[in-house]
């Protein structure tokens, strides 16, 4: 979950409009159905706008609310807000705000057996659903066919919703439901590139896939270029899932993360994972803490991610109580790299490459730009056949790999600042490549000053077992919980380092345009990928203790962990 926030605006010299979301008192309903009393509340709106407000656009309904909350939201301008807290019902009115996207071996990692406790035959057949509000879902993936499943429970009222490349042959007795949510994010942004994204519950970036799979995934034989290789499946991994797609290229309209929560409560999912957020804020205007609360009261456990914006303390997201709110920590499986400078010093990095070793080849380490790989910073006639040393920041790890490649260099060493410590990603890179950690960097450029012919080789180990964990990765937020110190956040951690799960075939493993790789399982990094863990654990508990409400499986979870 990248932690990147701001609030939705679009406005013009003559107007400033925005997405609201707006909350009403059901009390006050005065037609029969919410739908018609919003309606006629922007119909008063309207009536107010002709005779004070000549500037403003005419408000424009985008959500109507009918579980999470009693409310809607709509394109409004300040002075309609103004006007609209005037009527009778009105309690309050929240901006808009776009939010970010915050496995062979996870499940055994976690102490779960095939036909064992959790996992035996009794409770993997009992009704599940797990609804995953994300980017959406690669349908046609092995992760999520039905063979063998028995009919869609009765309880089940959603549907399949059609959409670009989506039709609704694309869900079966496994994907049951899907459903896209955009409104919001258009009124934001304009409307959806579809030569970027789907306009439909199909995935184009593949973080909703890779969730999805997590939580409730079908057992697969899996690997990434026959790394981590495995039979991988979701924890609950006979579950069904359902589907909300509201998170776009650019974000999640939190308006339409509200619509999510509120459409997957009236079509009767037992779970609800949710890896994304925003920054941390008081419950009553914190919309994915009001769903939650919703959802929770109607006996659906939820889990969120913690954050990405650690080791900093006091960054922790969806903090609300009745949340499940999950951190990030390391599996004990790593992807070594091995790196020999000249002088023989020795360091063990990471990569998910899986070319042959680079002997022993000149080191180039430029300056200013440079250092960082940024695209067009690097000169081929200084750095073609060499090994160049690019610094993490500004730009994504994968793309300086590009970068380097462009430019005719023969492999990348990818080091740490200090404030990213010794933290090591597996990234499918393009060229050879190996990510180290902040002490290795300092060694690196204390080893530069020394010679005039600097030179490095990297050996590529492929898949190693055996290294020391759970540790909690440097990336998970942390509290304290600045909006309330009382409570302790997050509330537990799972493996959300370097995990291997379902992927579109449409996508690249780099996400890069240039890398014309397909993969169907990838390896990802983030409180996004833990969450799923502890969405799959709390369907395994609800499927055991169909009594339980939300607060006892949660209890349950944290309580037992170690």
């Amino acid at each position: 979950m990248l932690m990147l926030i701001f609030i939705v605006t679009q406005s013009n010299a003559s107007m400033n409009m925005q997405t609201y979301i707006v909350h009403m008192d059901r009390t006050k309903m005065t037609t029969t159905t919410s739908d018609r009393w919003y309606e006629s509340v922007i119909e008063s709106v309207n009536e107010l706008f002709d005779q004070e407000d000549h500037e403003s656009e005419k408000p424009k309904l985008v959500h109507v609310y009918k579980t999470a909350i009693s409310g809607f939201a709509a394109k409004l301008s300040t002075k309609q807000v103004e006007s609209l807290k005037r009527l009778d019902g009105f309690i309050s009115a929240t901006p808009d705000e776009m939010l970010a996207l915050h496995t062979t071996h996870s499940p055994q990692f976690l102490g779960l057996e095939q036909g064992k406790g959790l996992w035996s035959g009794s409770n993997l057949e009992s009704d599940v659903i797990i609804g995953v509000v994300d980017s959406g879902i690669w349908p046609e993936h092995v992760s999520f066919n039905d063979i063998g499943m028995s009919p869609v429970p009765s309880k089940w009222k959603g549907e399949c919703e059609e959409g670009t490349k989506f039709s609704k042959s694309n869900c079966n007795k496994k994907l049951i439901g899907a459903r896209a949510f955009f409104e919001g994010y258009e009124a934001a942004v304009g409307k959806i590139n579809e030569t970027e994204d789907y306009r439909s519950a199909r995935d184009a970036e593949g973080h909703g896939t890779h969730t999805a799979s997590t939580a409730a995934g079908n057992l697969a034989h899996a690997s990434i270029f026959g790394l981590a290789e495995g039979l991988a499946g979701g924890v609950r991994y006979t579950s069904r899932i359902a589907v909300y797609k509201a998170c776009w290229s650019k974000g999640c309209a939190s308006s339409d993360i509200l619509a999510a929560i509120d459409q997957a409560i009236a079509d009767g999912v037992d779970v609800l994972s949710l890896s994304l957020g925003g920054s941390a804020k008081p419950y009553h205007s914190d919309l994915i803490a009001i769903g939650a609360f919703q959802a929770i009261k109607n006996g659906i456990s939820v889990s969120c991610s913690a954050g990405n914006s650690g080791p900093s303390s006091s960054t922790v997201s969806n903090t609300a109580p009745w949340i499940m709110t999950v951190g990030a920590s390391y599996l004990d499986r790593s992807f070594e790299a091995i790196v020999e400078l000249g002088d023989r010093q020795i360091f063990e990095g990471s990569s998910l490459y899986i070319g042959k070793a680079l002997k022993q080849l000149p080191l180039f380490f430029g300056d200013l730009r440079a250092a960082f790989c940024i695209d067009g910073s690097l000169k081929k006639n200084l750095v073609k056949g060499k090994i160049v040393i690019c610094q993490r920041g500004i730009t994504s790890r994968a793309e300086k790999g590009e970068v380097v490649k462009s430019a005719r260099g023969a492999g990348m060493l990818l080091i740490n600042s200090v404030n990213e410590g010794e933290e090591l990603f597996a990234d499918a890179h393009v060229l050879p490549a190996s990510a180290l950690g902040a002490i290795a960097g300092k060694a690196i450029k204390a080893y530069l000053n020394s010679t005039n012919k600097p030179t490095a080789s990297i050996t590529f180990k492929g898949t190693v077992y055996g290294k020391p964990a759970p540790l909690m990765a440097a990336f998970s937020s942390r509290g304290p919980n600045r909006v309330g110190l009382d409570l302790l956040k997050p509330d537990v951690t799972a493996p959300g380092m370097n995990i291997l799960a379902a992927w579109p075939p449409s996508t690249s493993p780099t996400q890069l345009k240039s890398d014309k790789r397909t993969v169907l399982f990838n390896i990802a990094s983030g409180t996004s990928m833990s969450c799923p863990h502890v969405s799959g654990l709390a369907a395994l508990l609800k499927s055991v203790h169909k009594e339980w409400s939300p607060a006892a499986i949660k209890s349950a979870l944290m309580t037992t962990a170690y």
